[in-house]
């Protein structure tokens, strides 16, 4: 049977969320502590001057920030809205009386085939990662059947694609002041109007502009 013509956002999101490239890839180990030290769990934010258009007035949650590199994902990068049902059934799960639709995130530039769920701590999947008690990442079809089906997280954000840095790459660029980090705030990962996200963390900023 021939393939439906689908945007590239939906045939990206079809490809993310089967099972074998939901970002194992990419993913820290879930059972290992973030490194004494490490900006695990913070929000990383663009400084005005930045302006790579890859993170140009972006927010970035890092999953992972420790010797060996870092992770993040951006939070404020919407790529638009997909059907439930349309998206359940293109990879092959359950789609009998979804309803609603889904809000589809730009995680970053790395492994756009890769797919990310943050969302809020009380939820948890054998895949899942704990990031720093209030926001945890999973990877996998269960989360994302699970929040169709209103039993998953309370607050979720799915994104594909992520940040990353190599050793000693991240903390240089800090060094640069191309970034600041504020601590984590699940209402600017998960309730904030995105457009305001970046305004309303470089608000937060401790050191004058």
């Amino acid at each position: 049977m021939p393939m439906p013509r689908l945007t590239h956002g939906v045939l990206v999101l079809l490809l993310l969320f089967v099972p074998a490239a939901l970002g194992r890839a990419a993913l820290p180990d879930a059972n290992a502590p973030p490194a004494p030290g490490s900006l695990t769990g913070q929000l990383l934010v663009a400084a005005p001057e930045l302006d790579d258009p890859s993170f140009a007035h972006t927010v970035i949650l890092l999953v992972r920030q420790d010797a060996h590199g870092a992770l993040g994902i951006i939070v404020n990068r919407p790529l638009g809205d997909r059907p439930w049902a349309g998206l359940m059934a293109g990879i092959g799960q359950d789609a009998t009386g979804l309803d609603g639709s889904v809000r589809i995130f730009s995680g970053g530039p790395m492994e756009p085939g890769n797919g990310f769920v943050l969302h809020s701590a009380e939820y948890r999947r054998g895949a899942t990662l704990a990031i720093d008690g209030k926001v945890a990442m999973t990877s996998s079809v269960e989360v994302l059947s699970d929040i169709a089906h209103h039993a998953g997280p309370q607050q979720s954000l799915v994104a594909f694609g992520y940040a990353g840095w190599g050793p000693g790459q991240l903390e240089h660029e800090l060094g640069l002041h191309a970034w600041f980090t504020i601590p984590d705030d699940p209402k600017l990962i998960f309730d904030d109007d995105r457009g305001k996200v970046w305004d309303d963390a470089i608000a937060r900023r401790t050191i004058p502009l």
